[in-house]
This record gives structure tokens, sequence and C-alpha cells, in this order.
């Protein structure tokens, strides 16, 4: 009898041949298991071939579209996107002084000719001077007065002795001297009237944003445009070509690069009461995600940029992973962008817009010069999959690392 068997302990050569067994064993589970979960690899989104087949797939009672950006494509999407100008939105404003609105002072003067006396003093208005001999002698023998200053209350009305309540708001002083002398008519001889607005109290333009000084700007008779309302407001705080100007008028909101308005003297339109100017730093934004050099939310400014150019901005394609044919620009898109065919059959979401994926190869060279031209939309999220032998090289590194693993443990164990 040995000592092992008495022992009960294994001979060493048992012990070795258990040890090369398990390691084996260990080995050969664990590379299972790699193969078994070859397809769940970690992921940062879809397949290039998994983005294509959601065509047709429903998203928010829509149909996604997916479209290969073509020249033509590139084209019509820029044509469907020009910005609204200020000139055909909002028009020319009309300069204060011209139009009375509520809480605006008139002052107001009345003239009558002999033999008729209602208003009483004699004598005249310095600003009626005459500019010929024949209008001295009638301003020498006219009498008048200037009544107290009216304030224009919230029915946009005023009272003016022997003529009544007048409605004044919304109307020019011109209109206002017309229907004055109108009502004094056989009241008074030869009756005139001056129209006057002493204080537009109502007439200001409210400036925020990335501005020097935020707050309300009075306008005057000039006619200030909108430059001159940002000047007034110590300009903007950012360089010119990263700011966008928005205007809000009576429920209608139109935005402008601060650099097209400068550029275009017809967008620099005379502003009225009550209108909104904000100043915006690079108001847009798009995300960019998977195999890119950065995957981050990256802001724009108003003047926009190219596919070319947010590529370069979220640090370009990893060279290790990504697949240049596989490059997806994600958005609800407007039908005008599309040609009319997908149009037509596209359905849309809630609020009128189409679910639609650009697909754009940049393993193909001329496809760099439709990118310098394809424009990135606010909300745009680029994504760019994954090469196919990424997962592949993932696999044969997890499985590299098993058997370092296992032969290291099976190295111990002689």
């Amino acid at each position: 009898m040995t000592l092992s068997s008495l022992t009960g302990c294994p001979r060493e050569g048992t012990a070795l041949t258990s040890a090369r067994t398990i390691g084996h064993a260990s080995l050969l589970t664990l590379l299972a298991f790699g193969i078994s979960a070859c397809s769940t690899l970690g992921a940062s989104g879809p397949t290039t071939s998994q983005v294509k087949d959601s065509a047709g797939r429903p998203l928010a009672d829509a149909q996604i579209e997916i479209v290969n950006v073509t020249d033509q494509v590139a084209r019509r999407v820029i044509a469907s996107n020009r910005a609204s100008l200020f000139s055909d939105v909002l028009g020319e404003g009309e300069p204060v002084g011209t139009v009375i609105g509520r809480g605006d002072i008139l002052d107001i003067s009345l003239w009558e000719a002999p033999p008729a006396v209602l208003f009483g003093t004699s004598g005249g208005d310095s600003r009626l001077a005459a500019t010929t001999a024949a209008a001295a002698t009638t301003a020498a023998t006219a009498r008048g007065t200037s009544i107290p200053e009216q304030l224009v209350d919230n029915a946009g009305r005023i009272v003016i002795p022997f003529v009544g309540s007048i409605p004044v708001a919304g109307r020019d002083p011109r209109q206002v001297e017309k229907d004055i002398i109108a009502r004094l008519a056989g009241k008074a001889h030869d009756p005139q009237a001056i129209v006057r607005i002493v204080r537009n109290t109502t007439a200001n333009v409210t400036v925020v944003g990335d501005v020097a000084t935020s707050g309300r700007v009075p306008l005057t008779p000039h006619g200030e445009r909108l430059l001159d309302v940002l000047a007034s407001a110590g300009g903007v705080k950012q360089p010119v070509g990263k700011t966008t100007i928005q205007i809000s008028r009576a429920g209608k909101t139109v935005a402008l690069p601060l650099e097209q308005i400068i550029r275009d003297p017809a967008q620099n339109i005379r502003l009225e009461a009550e209108d909104v100017v904000t100043a915006y730093f690079q108001p847009y934004s798009f995300i960019a995600l998977g195999a890119t050099g950065s995957s981050s939310e990256i802001n724009f400014e108003g003047t926009g940029i190219t596919l070319s150019q947010a590529l370069g901005r979220m640090g370009g394609l990893r060279d290790d992973r990504a697949n240049p044919r596989g490059v997806f620009i994600f958005r609800l898109e407007a039908p005008s962008a599309l040609d009319p065919a997908t149009a037509a059959r596209a359905r849309t979401t809630p609020d009128g817009k189409v679910p639609v994926i650009y697909h754009i190869d940049l393993s193909d060279p001329a496809s760099f010069f439709i990118a310098q031209s394809f424009p990135i939309q606010n909300k745009d999220a680029v994504y760019v999959t994954n090469a196919p032998a990424t997962d592949l090289q993932k696999f044969v590194n997890i499985v590299s690392s098993m058997a370092f693993s296992i032969i290291g443990i099976t190295n111990l164990t002689q």
C-alpha cells in the first residue's frame, strides 16, 4: 500500500493531469461563451444594414423614409430651407409720430377767421408764421388757441371743446386734423387745426439677449431701424458672424443672421412700437453620435453649416471604427424638401413632418463635394456606424484575452 493511498491524496501525476483537464475545459467553455456572446458585443448604435432596414417603419403616426444624398437631393433641401426675410414677413414699419397710440400726449391748436369768434383770444401761433405777405395778413386777423395737452385714453380717444370725443388711436395726425375741421364746420368760420404728437409714451422696442444692455429703447419720429436700436443697446456681445437676430411682432417671429442683415440693407427694417428684438449666440445645434471623433451636442451659428463642416466640428470619422459607407443624418423633414413621389406616399407626423434618414457614402470621393453643400439643420442627429470588421476585432480581442488568461492558469498548475 502506498503513502498516497493511505493518506487519500492524489498522486502528483494525477493532480497535474486533473489541472490540465480543468484548464482545457475552462478554455473550451470560455471560447464557447465568447462565440455565443459575439452577437451581443457592445455597440454605439445600429449597424448600416439595420438603419437601412428601418425604411417604412412607423414613427409617431408617420413612416420613416431613407433618402440617399445626391446632388439633386442637396439642391432640393437647400431650396426648401431658405430663411424667411424680415422684409418679406414683417415689411417696412411705420415711423412713430405718424401714427397715434394709446397713452400718447397730443398738442392741438385750433384757429378760426373773423368775424366769428368761437375760441376767444386773438393773436397768432408762431408755428403758423406766414411765408408770404398774403399769409401774414391772414395770420394777423385770425383768432386761435392752443388747448391743454391731451392724453389719449385707453379707448384711443380725446375730448376737444365744441368738437367732442374723437377716436385718434391708430390714425395719422393729419387725419385727426381733417376730422376736427369737419366737426367745426358751421360752428367756426374757416376753422383750421394743427395736431402734433408731443410724447410717444408707448413707442418703445424691447431689446434682450446677447447685447451689452438689455432694456426698452424709445422710438422717435426719425424712424429707428433695427441696427439703430441694436447700437442704442450697446451692440451685440458676440462676434457678428455667430449672432442671430430675432424680431417678434404681432404674433410673427422671424430670425436672420446678423451678418446677413448687415450685408442686405433691405433687412435693416424700420421697427415699430412693442417689437421685441432678441440677439442669440449660436442658437442652433446638432447631435454627433457613433464612430466619430466626439459624440456630443455641437452648437452652430445662424448662418448655418454644411455636412462637411459638421464632420469637421465633431472630429471627423474614427479610422479605427467608422464605416465611411454608413454616415446618416436623422431629421424630421418638411415634405417640400422631398421629391414629389416620396412626399406623395409619405405619412407625416402630427406636426406635418416626415421622419427622414439621409444616407451618404463617404467612400465615394464625389460625395465630399455634395457634403460641402448639404445643409445641417437644427436638432439633426449625425450618426456614423461601425465598420463590419469592428465587431470581429472586438471578438478576437476578447478570445485572445481569454486564451492568454487560461494559458497563464495552466502554466501555474504545472
